[in-house]
């Protein structure tokens, strides 16, 4: 949250590199805004700041433009693809908006609608060809799109055919199914001077090609019925273009993707352990983004719960696990663009999202990079299914509200089924979904709660469900927290001894309970700040 004095000094400065000031009393208008993002990113990122004059000495004029800023924060990520968080925050009786702005990772640049725009005085303007190829050159060359000594030989015509198709399709344009190879790749930017890519290679490639020239390009499929060490129960080695082998790779994960049955009252579920849209844009995400400069083979590794891929090369620049569900960096650029030309992935996106989504869908564990590593990237899909009752409880919104939700939404839905509290980067999405009727809001203040909504508890027939979780909750950790007063009472409680009480709350929240039980008169408070201690109350103040 952006503090008073932060505003003060923003409005102080020149708007200038890191800062641009808007009026916007009543309107701004959304396409606007999307630009304006896409320039300063582009120019290291900083802060839009709506309902102050650009003047000097600037003043603070308040806004009425984008009402619901949760709302406003899901189209910029629709439009972009990145996370910019905007902030409501009230400045001496004005409305402000802060739009939060991050920088372009290295190696990349923001567009929207295909303009690459910077800002040139008050106006926006294209980003200069020059300054565009600095931009991309910034974390080298990019390796798929160097050419081989190879020729059109060399790449398998069913393959070319299989693209060629995709194509066709993808761009709805027939007229593409009328060129010839020599025009077809040449125009997918697949062959430079009539030599193939790297990228042409890794999608297209014989078996004979990619071992003389790209024997890295290999992917080894393993099925193991244990953890233990030793051969697996089933190899597959894969060393041909990817084109020709991406279906081959999922049916064979299928053999042995069984089928977990669930019966909830009068519903039965029957749900694959692996679901075949998370486990193809595994792939893909593996076979677009692994280090083909290095050597070594991509492994994809089933056991009976939980799938396991494992790329050489570590996150591209400025991605980690924290940000990539936000961020994209694509480190082979032609090959992510040919994958985009024939529809198996977005240019922009890396199909986590859809990794997420149907993980949170099913109610399985999220996608995990935990063993991910400078030299490669480990991510395992767990294919459990924990909770069949929250999978109704999706079912129950309806297919049409969840195709409207962001991923941000869905992560929000299973935190709260998880009984977490809500990541304070997702709180601007809580309006829209309280308005959409999915969740609710109890409490006030810095102290609320968020809960699955009572309609929806009761179309499950969980009405007690919902009582426990809003009223019983509330109770039971008042209630630990009186007990652990009691239990120290001699030495009093510190508010960091009682924070690990309720662990899933934050510091606000038990805050707000502590207070709540003062003026019940259940504790009392000995000091104050740091050195506050919490006591039971004195005989002669104890409640009646």
């Amino acid at each position: 949250m952006t503090s008073d004095d932060q505003i003060a000094r923003w409005l102080s400065e020149p708007e200038g590199e890191r800062l641009e000031f808007k009026s916007a009393r009543n309107h701004f208008h959304f396409e606007k805004l999307v630009d304006y993002c896409v320039a300063l990113a582009n120019e290291g990122g900083g802060i839009i700041l709506l309902g102050a004059t650009d003047e000097r000495p600037r003043q603070v004029v308040g806004t009425n433009a984008f009402s619901e800023p949760g709302r406003t924060e899901a189209g910029l990520y629709q439009h972009l693809h990145h996370r910019v968080p905007v902030e409501e925050k009230l400045y001496h009786g004005n409305r402000l908006l802060i739009v939060h702005v991050p920088s372009r990772l290295p190696g990349t640049a923001w567009q929207h609608n295909g303009r690459y725009l910077r800002r040139a005085g008050d106006d926006l303007v294209p980003v200069l060809p020059n300054e565009l190829q600095l931009m991309f050159a910034e974390t080298g060359p990019d390796y798929s799109a160097q050419t081989l000594d190879a020729g059109l030989a060399d790449l398998a015509p069913e393959a070319v055919q299989i693209f060629r198709e995709r194509w066709a399709r993808k761009a709805a344009n027939p007229r593409i199914r009328d060129w010839n190879d020599q025009a077809l790749l040449t125009n997918a930017e697949l062959l430079l001077d009539g030599k193939p890519t790297v990228a042409a290679l890794v999608l297209l490639g014989t078996r004979q090609a990619l071992g003389r020239h790209l024997a890295q390009a290999e992917i080894v499929f393993e099925y193991r019925s244990s953890e233990a060490a030793g051969p697996a129960q089933d190899r597959l080695e894969l060393r041909e273009g990817f084109l020709l082998n991406h279906d081959t790779l999922w049916q064979r994960i299928n053999l042995r993707n069984d089928r977990q049955s669930y019966q909830d009252g009068l519903f039965r579920y029957d749900i694959p352990t692996f679901d075949e849209v998370a486990v193809r844009e595994a792939l893909l995400n593996a076979v677009a983004h692994r280090d083909y400069r290095l050597g070594g083979s991509i492994f994809v590794r089933q056991y009976a719960r939980r799938l396991e891929i494992v790329s050489p090369g570590g996150f591209p620049p400025g991605i980690t696990p924290d940000n990539i569900l936000d961020q994209q960096n694509p480190r082979n650029r032609r090959l992510a663009e040919a994958l985009a030309r024939c529809g198996l992935i977005e240019r922009a996106g890396q199909g986590l999202n859809l990794m997420v989504e149907s993980a949170i869908r099913q109610s399985k564990p999220l996608p995990n990079y935990a063993g991910s590593a400078a030299h490669e990237v480990r991510l395992t899909l767990a294919g459990t299914v924990q909770d069949p009752a929250f999978i109704r409880f999706l079912e129950q919104l309806g297919e049409e509200c969840l195709r409207s939700f962001s991923t941000h939404d869905f992560l929000i839905l299973d935190a709260l089924r998880q009984h977490l509290a809500v990541p304070v980067a997702l709180e601007a999405r809580l309006p829209g979904l309280i308005d959409a009727g999915v969740i609710e809001r109890h409490g006030r203040g810095r102290g609320a709660r968020h809960i699955l909504s009572r309609g929806l508890y009761a179309a499950l027939g969980l009405r007690g469900a919902y009582t426990r979780e809003r009223g019983l909750d509330h109770e039971t950790n008042k209630a630990l927290l009186v007990q652990h007063v009691g239990q120290n009472d001699t030495d009093g409680c510190p508010l960091a001894d009682l924070r690990q009480v309720l662990p899933s709350l934050s510091a606000t929240q038990v805050q707000a309970l502590l207070q709540e039980l003062r003026t019940e008169g259940r504790i009392r408070v000995v000091g104050a700040r740091r050195w506050a201690r919490w006591h039971l109350p004195l005989a002669q103040d104890s409640p009646p």
